[in-house]
C-alpha cells in the first residue's frame, strides 16, 4: 500500500474537496484523483462519493478513515523518531482548537518545554484527528482519544470604555465563539441588530477593539492581560458565559509516559488560575 495514496485519502477527507485537497498537497488535481483511485482499486471498494460540491465518505470509506489514520499516525511516529536529533527522546504532536490556543494549549506547550526539554513538540493547523497525540477542544473529541475535563472557559462582554449592559452597542463586535455560545448569546441579546464586524478568533477580535475601540465577548484568559492594564473593561451587568475545554490524550502514548500525569495535574492547577473570573473585573 502506497502512503502517499492514504495521505491524499485522509488530506481529501479533511478538505472536503479534491480542489482544495490538491492545493494543500501542492500537486495536481488529477493526481489527487489518480491517488483516490489507485487506493479504492486496491481496496476493492469505493471510499469517497465525489461531487461538484466536494466528498463524502462511502460507508466503506468510514470503516477505512480509522485505519487510514492509525496508518499515517504510525509513520508519523516512526519518522520523528528516526530522525529525532540528539538529545531528544520523543516527539509529541498537539492539535487545538483555534480559540483555545492564546492562555491554553499554548500554556501547555510552554509548560512541557520547561518539564520536558527531551520532548519535541509538533503543533498540527488542522483538525485533530488519530494521529495527533494530544487536541484541546470545546467538544469532547472522538474516536482513539481518552478524554479529560481540564477547566471551565468563561467568555466575558468587554468594551474599551467603562459603562454598563447596553441593549445594544453600536459598536459591538461579535466573535464567534461556538455552538453553545451562539445559543446563550442570542437568549440573552434577542435583538435584531447586526453587530458591526465579525471575528471567528477572538486574538482577530481584540487587536480590533484594541485600535478601533468598540465591545465583544472575549475569552477571559485573553482579554485579562488588557483588562489588568486599564485599556479594557469589563461591562457591568453583563451575563457571563461558559463553555467546558477538554483534552483529548491518545492512551496509547500518554500511558507509555511515566511523567505524564504529575504533568497534567500541575497543568489543571494553573489553568484553573488562569482563567478564573474574580466577582467583579475591572469596575470600579
Amino acid at each position: 500500500m502506497n502512503l502517499t495514496h492514504v495521505q491524499t485519502f485522509v488530506a481529501a477527507v479533511e478538505t472536503g474537496n479534491l480542489n482544495r485537497t490538491a492545493v494543500k498537497l501542492n500537486v495536481t488535481q488529477s493526481t489527487v484523483t489518480a491517488r483516490i483511485d489507485a487506493l479504492e482499486n486496491l481496496i476493492g471498494q469505493k471510499l469517497l462519493h465525489r461531487n461538484k460540491s466536494g466528498t463524502e465518505l462511502t460507508p466503506a470509506g468510514v470503516k477505512f478513515l480509522r485505519h487510514a489514520e492509525v496508518l499515517m499516525q504510525v509513520w508519523r511516529q516512526a519518522r520523528y523518531e528516526t530522525s529525532l536529533p540528539r538529545g531528544f527522546e520523543d516527539v509529541l504532536a498537539l492539535a487545538s482548537d483555534p480559540q483555545l490556543w492564546t492562555g491554553v494549549a499554548e500554556l501547555w506547550v510552554r509548560d512541557l518545554r520547561r518539564a520536558r526539554g527531551t520532548i519535541a513538540i509538533s503543533v498540527e493547523d488542522r483538525p485533530a484527528r488519530a494521529m495527533v497525540d494530544i487536541v484541546f477542544s470545546y467538544t469532547p473529541p472522538t474516536g482513539a482519544f481518552s478524554v479529560d475535563v481540564v477547566g471551565e472557559d468563561m467568555f466575558v462582554e468587554v468594551a474599551t470604555v467603562k459603562r454598563g449592559l447596553m441593549r445594544w452597542d453600536p459598536l459591538y463586535v461579535y466573535v464567534d465563539l461556538g455552538e453553545d455560545f451562539r445559543r446563550q448569546h442570542a437568549e440573552a441579546f434577542p435583538v435584531d441588530e447586526t453587530a458591526i464586524v465579525t471575528f471567528s478568533s477572538s486574538a482577530q477580535a481584540l487587536d480590533h477593539l484594541l485600535s478601533c475601540g468598540g465591545s465583544a465577548y472575549l475569552p477571559y484568559r485573553v482579554a485579562r492581560p488588557q483588562i489588568e492594564a486599564g485599556r479594557l473593561f469589563e461591562v457591568d451587568g453583563a451575563p457571563r458565559f461558559g463553555r467546558t475545554i477538554y483534552l483529548g490524550r491518545n492512551s496509547a502514548r500518554t500511558d507509555a509516559w511515566p511523567w505524564f500525569g504529575e504533568f497534567m495535574e500541575g497543568f489543571k492547577r494553573k489553568l484553573s488560575n488562569h482563567i478564573v473570573i474574580p466577582t467583579k473585573v475591572g469596575i470600579q
